[in-house]
């Protein structure tokens, strides 16, 4: 499972680390933020991908929003999980001028599981944040995110001259205090039940 990694957008490529991790899975599932049509190809030379389209994906209108995989017989929906600007832009907001410590977006794994009723598990991304939860019978994984908005990152973005709106908002963010670590998934499926885990890059 892999989810926000903004590459070449925000990451310049793939850490090596993910490769080390996803060695040897038999498909890789992507929620989208991808960005690039050269990191599918990247992943493709470790297993089959099936990706879906996020919101920074302008360019890859050729993925769906959302995607239903059969799995060991097993149901798992793949979406992005991006709402409405007027929904997602104060939470952006509030979770920079709280330096990360607000968790932003956390009513999602609610919203989506009432929006895909009888999944046996919905994956998902957007939050960078991962999430792990089963909610009426229905796995709920947020895998977390390749690229994560840190002080080191949020400078490496700075120096390459970003618009004056997206300046502006690393000003702040460039003294988070709180960040989750890069992070990809595991899910092992098999007719008796999906096992998640979350593994730090």
């Amino acid at each position: 499972m892999v989810a926000d990694t903004h590459c070449p957008e925000f990451l310049a490529r793939l850490p090596d680390r993910l490769f080390e991790v996803l060695h040897g899975v038999d498909l890789i599932l992507h929620a989208g933020d991808i960005v690039g049509a050269e990191t599918i190809a990247v992943l493709e030379h470790i297993a089959p991908v099936v990706a879906i389209r996020g919101d920074h994906d302008r360019e890859l209108t050729s993925l769906p929003l959302s995607r239903e995989v059969s799995v060991e017989g097993r149901r798992i929906v793949v979406v992005h999980g991006n709402r409405s600007r007027w929904i997602e832009e104060p939470q952006t907001l509030l979770w920079t001028l709280s330096l990360g410590y607000l968790n932003a977006n956390s009513a999602l794994p609610r919203v989506l599981h009432r929006r895909f009723p009888g999944a046996d598990a919905i994956v998902f991304g957007h939050t960078h944040r991962p999430h792990v939860e089963t909610r009426d019978g229905t796995l709920l994984f947020n895998p977390g995110g390749v690229h994560q908005w840190n002080p080191w990152t949020a400078r490496q973005r700075l120096s390459r001259h970003p618009g004056w709106f997206e300046w502006s908002w690393l000003q702040v963010a460039r003294h988070l205090r709180r960040y989750p670590a890069p992070s990809v998934g595991i899910l092992e499926v098999s007719p008796s039940g999906i096992v998640p885990t979350v593994v730090d890059l």
